[in-house]
């Protein structure tokens, strides 16, 4: 029954989705200022069909029909119905199907919030959102279809993967599909900007609140899935490298760079090509990540069962995106301004671009080159963190003063009479570090110059507020917003990092081990059976040298049934300043346990920072200052 009724709302999105192309075609022929009303209700039907399959979907998690193949790969009648729907996009089918409904919203936003744009734009952006649509239909018909049917139906799910049976992980995946996959509207925008000709300020306008949008659902997605990763995986660190991290992050320097140069469109209309290229190559890098993911060529944690023959179908639709959209670039030539004097907001967005570009660039090499050296030599390598940090963390540092100073900049041209406040922040910026050296521990000089311009754009992001307040002047509360979380959020980074400590040890029930000026004491292991799973906890006490404080953690090992899968799950105790993290796992079925026990600086602080940043994002969409 759902399987039909699925099969049927999908061909028929395929079949709207075609007259919407068609349509789009014809209205361009005529030569009124309207859009027809046939496209919006055309839209309207599409939308509709979508949002079911995608209801239609979930409600067989929900009720457990396991005659769809998708649910009974991914679901169990035992799991908690709140994993039940987590499932619906924890498998390459249902994501895909997510993915398609996140377009075709956009679409008919873009359609009913633009349709006071030029004509030829808004049915040119019409058009290249649903071919982009219609192939991505075609795939999920042809080999990820969520409601392929089996025969017989089989009494029983073989479960979700569970690592991905948290909380975080029910939000993480549509958060960032929001992101990288809303980017999609202002790759078909700029594709109907170049067919259309339209101006530069009406472009920059017109897709300003959509990359608005998307970045800040990109940035919350990723804060959410390192905050999942950093206490499910039991690594200890926020931030891992690992390849599909680095596939969400690599769209999101696109979405940062072209969120700041948009402004320099819609205010001077300069850019207007570079603002065509980053919308163009944001959707683009989204679509290059999730072949990398979908074909198996990346080794994850994070990824979907693979399929090679979905990975070729990615990669062919991928090459025809790019090699189209970039060709129609070309031909067209759009006229563009491109001067800008040496000290103006314009110079200091435009220097933005190149950070995030060297960071973009960075990334990705670091996360394609192993794949390189694989195809060609026969050689597994991998690129860690000592890579990233070694290459990227110089550069951090004009960046972090560029952003204080930007802001305060003027456009066009300004001779910068700020060199005493200037010179007062960074003394006191050297000053704060040399306090936090001195009383701390000492750490190597790259960290000591991250630490002065973290503060130093701290400070300066501060100053402006508080001067803007006083004299009740116009001020830009979301950049400070994202300006001053950002200084934060490198800040404790680089605090976490230095001051970090890791023990790791083995040790049996009723033993105590000392670590630095520490005791651990092993006390009892209990075995519990839970809805999901059954538990092998460990208690353990924490104790200072002097036994002046102590603290109860406890680890779990958890062993899933359905499917048959063993996982280590952390305690963790959290304050304002640090966090205490301990794992444990079995040494071969012997008395010792291996424990891995972890002192966080500042993890909470971390958080709190990073959701500062995203903030900005979304405070910008709904006051317009």
């Amino acid at each position: 029954m759902l399987s039909s009724a699925g099969n049927i709302l999908l061909t028929g999105s395929i079949l709207f989705t075609f007259l919407i192309i068609y349509l789009s075609f014809q209205n361009l022929r005529e030569k009124n200022f309207k859009i027809g009303k046939d496209l919006v209700y055309l839209s309207v039907f599409q939308i509709t069909f979508i949002i079911a399959s995608f209801i239609l979907l979930t409600f067989g998690f929900v009720f457990s029909d396991f005659s769809l193949l998708a649910v009974y790969q991914n679901s169990h009648t035992s799991k908690p119905i709140f994993y039940k729907i987590a499932g619906v996009w924890g498998n390459h089918e249902g994501s895909l199907l997510l993915w398609i409904n996140i377009m075709v919203i956009f679409s008919y936003l873009f359609l009913v919030f633009n349709n006071k744009s030029n004509k030829s734009y808004s049915l040119y952006t019409l058009l290249v959102q649903n071919i982009l649509i219609l192939g991505f239909l075609i795939f999920l018909i042809s080999s990820s279809n969520p409601f392929f049917k089996i025969l017989p139906v089989p009494l029983e799910g073989l479960g979700l993967n569970p690592i991905l049976q948290d909380p975080a992980l029910v939000i993480h995946p549509p958060l960032l599909y929001l992101g990288f996959v809303g980017s999609s509207i202002y790759f078909s925008a700029a594709m109907g900007a170049i067919l259309s000709n339209i101006e530069g300020k009406n472009f920059a306008s017109s897709i300003k609140t959509w990359v608005l949008i998307s970045w800040s659902f990109q940035s919350l997605g990723i804060i959410f899935g390192s905050i999942w990763a950093y206490y499910e995986l039991g690594w200890g660190g926020f931030w891992f490298w690992d390849p599909v991290e680095n596939a969400s992050l690599i769209p999101w320097f696109c979405m940062t760079a072209l969120a700041h140069s948009v402004l320099v469109l819609e205010k001077r209309n300069y850019l207007y090509n570079w603002v065509l290229i980053l919308s163009l190559i944001t959707f683009i890098s989204s679509v290059t990540g999730t072949f990398l993911v979908r074909s198996g060529i990346l080794n994850s944690v994070h990824t979907f069962a693979n399929d090679p023959s979905r990975g070729l179908y990615i990669l062919i639709f991928l090459s025809l995106m790019i090699g189209f959209s970039f060709v129609i670039f070309i031909k067209r030539r759009i006229s563009d301004k491109f001067y800008v004097e040496p000290l103006s907001k314009e110079t200091f967005i435009l220097s933005n671009n190149w950070f995030m570009m060297f960071y973009l660039a960075t990334v990705f090499i670091g996360t394609v080159y192993p794949i390189f050296t694989q195809v060609l030599y026969d050689t597994k390598i991998s690129v860690g963190p000592p890579f990233y940090n070694a290459v990227i963390a110089p550069v951090i540092i004009p960046f972090l003063i560029f952003m204080a100073l930007g802001p305060k900049i003027n456009w066009i041209k300004q001779k910068y009479d700020g060199l005493k406040s200037f010179i007062l922040i960074l003394i006191l910026s050297c000053f704060i570090n040399f306090l936090i050296f001195f009383f701390f521990k000492s750490y190597n000089f790259i960290s000591n110059l991250i630490i002065i311009s973290s503060l130093f754009l701290i400070i300066h992001s501060a100053k402006d507020f508080i001067l803007k307040a006083k004299t009740k002047l116009h001020f830009n509360f979301s950049s400070f917003l994202s300006h001053i979380g950002f200084g934060f959020l490198i800040f404790f980074i680089i605090l976490n990092h230095n001051f970090s400590k890791e023990f790791d040890l083995n040790i049996k029930v009723g033993e105590t081990k000392k670590m630095g000026n520490m005791e651990i004491k092993f006390n009892n292991l209990k075995i519990e059976e839970r809805e999901n799973y059954n538990a092998v906890i460990g208690y353990f006490n924490i104790f200072d040298s002097e036994k002046k404080y102590q603290k109860r953690l406890n680890p779990e090992i958890r062993v899933y049934e359905n499917p048959q899968t063993l996982t280590f799950e952390s305690s963790i105790i959290t304050n304002l300043k640090q966090d205490l993290y301990l794992t444990m796992s079995n040494l071969d079925g012997s008395e010792f346990y291996n424990i891995k026990f972890q002192i966080k600086p500042f993890m909470l602080w971390i958080w709190f920072a990073a959701l500062l940043t995203a903030s900005g994002g979304l405070v910008r969409i709904f006051i317009k200052k």
